[in-house]
């Protein structure tokens, strides 16, 4: 790696210099081998005990900026590089589901080194693939990324003496009541029987009402609409709207991203077009590594085709299906990446199940075949969406973008192989793993291990041998509703007089927030309420009219007190300190419940 030229900042002379091959090892041996795997093994008990899992951007962020502390102000990128590796390796610990669900589905063994190599390849092609769209997402669409913000401003606060004294008890207070919260929603029946989650109120207060609000609109529209879904044979009776919901929130999702994209090439070309103009370099860019799109595009190319390769090689994919499940990446890394820029939520198991259904839809009815497909789009759409976030974090805090994306890579590398080990581990160690609850009655399902995302993989596998055609009609629903209401935000919100009229006081401010939040919600916000239960978009839009209301009533700076930047709010900073509470409560009931178990 190029050394950069940057000023020691050490406080202890005994450390590496900043830029030295002992700084990068350092950092990487702190990810790798100790954060990464711990979150990695949080992450995977959380998948096989519950069913869902934490992400580990945040967790990793607070513990490497104790590891970098010493490097003074200089320390939040080696802590954002360290929180990025072990964000790598943890994620795709978590990937271990996929290999329970291959034991459920009877799918003949297959050497371990196989499964590594097919899981590294998808791995190091998604981050390229993420990368790629991070100038749209990150920089050029701004989206918020709460995870990623909450990174920065905690990165920020603890290696800047100022902000840290400025903003110490709204972050700190919002992690001690995070990690309260987060205990009481496991301990406490009647708290857990809201479900209510620290993290998801706050994200809200990380987006706002804007966001927020949409969110509440998308889950009470869907919610309303089960006894319809009901009548016409698209849920059953007692059956979540969501079963059916999440088809149309993707759809809808897609149908926003059709019009955003047309415009944002359609200004690309336009500057192409004008000769001589002179491009922005970031200032992250400025030392150190280069980032280079050939390269990018290169790095891309060869891994696609080794992921193509090993598909076709190991599990017998025809290329057709494996070229088609690489397409759907592409489509994914940027629907789902809107999705968590705005909402934090990265619907990861969606998408599997829409690679399911379209795979049976084109013909494929081997649910084995389409297990190791719909893995292409599951790893990839969690390693990108990671990439993103963690770029987004990079990006706030000037980090080289070149240096942030060879650190995910080596933590992808490790990660594909502990996928392997830690699936292999518990289901060794707890054979009840390996039993196919989907074919069992209640009483039969183990009440400690539920593993209810890998229920849903198999259960989606298991359907494919009966596709439902209403489940491909709920997409295209939802992608033409996308597209009529981004149409009409964008072309209402474009007109001068309705600008004026929105700028020239109360009347016109709320008439705006009306519709852009309730009558023509963002189709990015309001489809959160078709991925989660109600009272998760109430909250999450509950926390985003509490930062709204707040931000409103709150008096400005004090005469000669610089304010805060823009993204680290005292909203923004509580927001964030819950988010990471949660985090560390969750790591803390992980631990502790595996050690219980073994």
């Amino acid at each position: 790696m190029t050394t950069l030229a940057i000023n020691d900042s050490r406080r202890w002379a005994w450390l590496p210099p900043v830029g030295s091959w002992g700084y990068y090892t350092l950092l990487a041996c702190v990810g790798m081998f100790i954060l990464g795997p711990l979150g990695g093994i949080t992450a995977a008990f959380m998948n096989f005990s519950i069913g869902f899992f934490v992400g580990g951007q945040v967790l990793a962020g607070i513990l490497g900026s104790v590891v970098t502390y010493g490097y003074g102000a200089e320390g939040r990128h080696g802590a954002n590089y360290i929180q990025t590796t072990a964000a790598s390796v943890a994620g795709m610990m978590a990937m271990s589901a996929l290999i329970q669900a291959m034991v459920w589905m009877g799918m003949p063994p297959v050497p371990n080194w196989q499964l590594m190599a097919y899981l590294m390849c998808i791995a190091m092609m998604a981050a390229g693939i993420g990368m790629l769209y991070t100038p749209i997402l990150v920089e050029r669409m701004q989206l918020t990324f709460p995870s990623g913000l909450a990174v920065a401003n905690i990165l920020r606060a603890l290696t800047d003496p100022e902000l840290l004294r400025r903003s110490v008890s709204r972050l700190f207070g919002g992690m001690g009541l995070g990690v309260v919260g987060g205990l009481a929603t496991n301990k406490v029946a009647w708290i857990a029987a809201t479900e209510f989650s620290c993290s998801t109120f706050g994200a809200g207060l990380i987006v706002g009402a804007r966001v927020g609000v949409p969110a509440i609109v998308g889950g009470l529209t869907f919610w309303s609409l089960t006894p319809y879904f009901i009548s016409i044979g698209w849920l059953k009776d007692n059956e979540p709207f969501r079963k059916i919901a999440f088809l149309i929130a993707l759809g809808m999702v897609l149908g926003a991203a059709i019009i955003d994209l047309t415009l944002i090439f359609w200004r690309i070309a336009k500057q192409l077009a004008q000769p001589g103009e002179k491009v922005h370099v970031p200032d992250e860019q400025r030392t150190g590594p280069k980032a280079s799109i050939k390269r990018l595009l290169v790095w891309v190319g060869f891994w696609t085709v080794a992921t193509l390769v090993a598909g076709m090689q190991f599990f017998h994919l025809s290329f057709g299906y494996m070229i088609f499940a690489v397409a759907l990446v592409f489509l994914f890394a940027l629907v789902n990446g809107i999705s968590l820029g705005l909402t934090d939520w990265n619907p990861i198991s969606s998408a599997f199940v829409v690679t399911v259904l379209l795979m049976a839809t084109l013909g494929l009815h081997d649910p084995i075949l389409a297990l190791m497909g719909a893995t292409v789009v599951f790893v990839s759409c969690s390693v990108a969406g990671d990439m993103q976030q963690d770029r987004s974090t990079g990006w706030r805090l000037g980090s080289n973008r070149a240096l942030q994306f060879r650190f995910q890579a080596i933590g992808l590398v490790l990660g594909a192989v502990m996928t392997v080990v830690i699936a292999e581990f518990f289901m060794t160690a707890h054979p009840v793993l390996r039993l196919d609850q989907t074919v069992m009655s209640a009483s039969e399902a183990p009440s400690q291990w539920t593993s209810a995302m890998t229920y849903k993989f198999v259960g989606a596998l298991r359907s494919i041998t009966d596709p439902k055609p209403y489940q491909t009609q709920a997409i295209l629903i939802g992608i033409a509703l996308g597209l009529l209401t981004e149409f009409l935000r964008k072309f209402i919100r474009s007109r001068q007089g309705y600008k004026k009229f929105a700028a020239s006081g109360r009347a016109g401010f709320a008439t705006d927030f009306v519709v852009d939040a309730v009558l023509l919600p963002s189709p990015y916000a309001s489809s959160f309420g078709g991925f989660v239960n109600l009272p998760t978009s109430l909250w999450f839009g509950a926390g985003g009219v509490v930062a709204s209301l707040i931000q409103t009533l709150t008096p400005k700076p004090k005469a000669g007190e610089a304010a805060l930047p823009d993204d680290m709010k005292p909203t923004s900073l509580f927001g964030g300190g819950l988010i990471a509470g949660d985090a560390l409560a969750a790591l803390g009931i992980g631990i502790v419940g595996l050690l219980a178990v073994l």
